[in-house]
């Protein structure tokens, strides 16, 4: 007997575009060069550009504007009444970039590329849980589960879980070949990359005729890139750069509350923050509301370390003010009556990471906390200092709470940045995704949440409100998460 989970919605989206011109102009957008010339056009791969692939391929499930999954290169899907076995319908009549047929074998392909041991992907604990995937009855797909998994169409959204060309594997971190409303015409990571509007994509044509996606590295000319025409967009402006868009009819700015956090790592793995007590002490010494008014101008939600989202439905609603006598306290039943000493590993590569940095090195000082704040160069910064160093900045884009769990804190995930390893955590988390009643599956995630605040690694002391600044010229940009953005839908006067 199957059972729809409140997500088998048949498509309407084909023809949004429609009444849209014949496409015109360019727009063009930055991308911060992270993984330097290991960049690539590999969804899957740690240095994939996602400023170019969220452009140019599709996934089966997106988030809607709303942020729920929404029909992508699926237009419905339903469960068994154990969760163990989900059945997607696939979108007629798609073709990737080169003129082939979208089918269910490109699926079971692009998704066995993301399972591949030898492929090490980030994004391979996004779908652990799918055991088989094989055609099913009509234009469908089969994904046979190892445990019952009662969101998995959440878990399908991942910004990684592009769609490619079945055999493309060895080309596509160069071709980009995808079914997105833009394909590749020039790839140059370290420079510019040209993409050209593909008519024949299924949402309509799009509204602009080229995008250039330019690798600029460092924040501040990325400002002065999009202040100066040479950029259309710019997601990530500061409060502090409010200003310079506000009061001028050459720029527009959108606020869009988010699940994107910024934060400090201390590595678990490495002394002094092998020592839970030592971790706790350095997290509960920050005053989050302060980081939020002046790093963020007001402009976030302040987090007791927990990675989920303020709207989020399994987010642990914590309390957790500033207090720096028990970081005090924690700090000598550690061994350590004096304090300690650490460097911060910071890089205007994030335009708030420095400021952040500042902030919480003068917080923490009266708990005995003295911090040094040394700043490494923007190119690289993902390959040389993130997980490299001690203690470092780190941020990451929006996700659904099971998600980000897995994948920032799972014992052995690829970006496991803490190196956070705690069987008991790990057990915890497959409990919740075996769980098919809704509270108990609820409350086995907060369990989690509530772990990472007494033992775990990572300060993430808010949530941030985005701020996109844009030229006037741009118009139809979704005033949205950048992951839910429908790009086709763009246009430039």
């Amino acid at each position: 007997m199957q059972k729809t989970l409140g997500y088998a919605i048949l498509a309407v989206l084909a023809g949004a575009s429609t009444a849209l011109a014949e496409p015109s102009g360019t727009f063009r957008q930055a991308h911060e060069l992270g993984f330097g010339s290991a960049s690539s056009l590999d969804p899957i791969s740690k240095g994939r550009v996602f400023q170019i692939t969220e452009k140019i391929m599709n996934r089966l499930v997106r988030p809607g504007l709303d942020g729920k999954p929404t029909p992508d290169l699926a237009v419905s899907w339903t469960s068994n009444a154990e969760a163990t076995e989900w059945t997607f319908e696939l979108r007629e009549g798609v073709k990737f970039h080169d003129g082939t047929a979208f089918d269910a074998e490109d699926v079971i392909y692009s998704l066995g590329r993301v399972q591949d041991p030898e492929l090490d992907s980030p994004a391979a604990s996004t779908i652990k849980m799918v055991e088989k995937i094989e055609t099913a009855e009509g234009n469908s797909i089969k994904m046979i589960l190892s445990a019952p998994y009662a969101d998995l169409p959440l878990q399908l959204m991942d910004y990684r879980l592009r769609m490619i060309p079945s055999g493309s594997g060895d080309a596509i971190a160069t071709s980009g070949i995808g079914t997105g409303p833009f394909k590749v015409v020039t790839f140059d990571a370290e420079g510019t990359t040209t993409l050209a509007a593909n008519p024949d994509y299924w949402e309509g044509a799009p509204g602009v005729a080229s995008m250039e996606i330019i690798g600029i590295s460092d924040g501040q000319a990325r400002l002065q890139a999009l202040l100066g025409g040479q950029i259309d967009m710019l997601r990530g402006v500061t409060e502090q750069q409010r200003v310079l868009f506000e009061k001028s009819d050459k720029f527009a700015l959108q606020d869009i509350p988010t699940g994107n956090w910024r934060g400090i790592v201390f590595r678990t793995d490495v002394p002094p923050f092998d020592d839970a007590r030592v971790r706790k002490a350095v997290r509960v010494a920050a005053d989050r509301q302060g980081l939020v008014d002046l790093v963020l101008g007001g402009g976030g939600v302040a987090s007791c370390d927990t990675p989920a989202g303020p709207t989020d439905q399994y987010r642990a609603e914590l309390t957790c003010p500033q207090n720096i006598e028990e970081a005090k306290r924690l700090l000598s039943e550690a061994g350590h009556p004096d304090g300690i000493e650490f460097d911060i590993h910071a890089s205007s590569l994030e335009p708030s990471w420095v400021t952040l940095a500042e902030a919480y090195q003068q917080q923490v000082a009266p708990a005995g906390i003295k911090v040094n704040i040394v700043l490494a160069p923007t190119d690289g910064y993902w390959s040389d200092v993130w997980r490299k160093k001690s203690v470092a900045m780190t941020r990451w884009n929006q996700r659904p709470a099971d998600q980000i769990l897995h994948e920032a804190y799972l014992g052995g995930a690829p970006w496991n940045e803490s190196y956070w390893d705690n069987k008991d955590f790990d057990g915890t988390l497959a409990a919740a995704r075996r769980e098919l009643d809704f509270n108990k599956r609820r409350a086995l995630y907060i369990k989690v949440q509530e772990q990472l605040f007494d033992e775990g690694g990572t300060l993430v002391p808010y949530h941030v409100n985005k701020l996109v600044g844009t030229t006037a010229r741009v118009k139809n940009l979704d005033a949205v998460v950048n992951d839910a953005v429908r790009w086709h839908m763009i246009t430039v006067d």
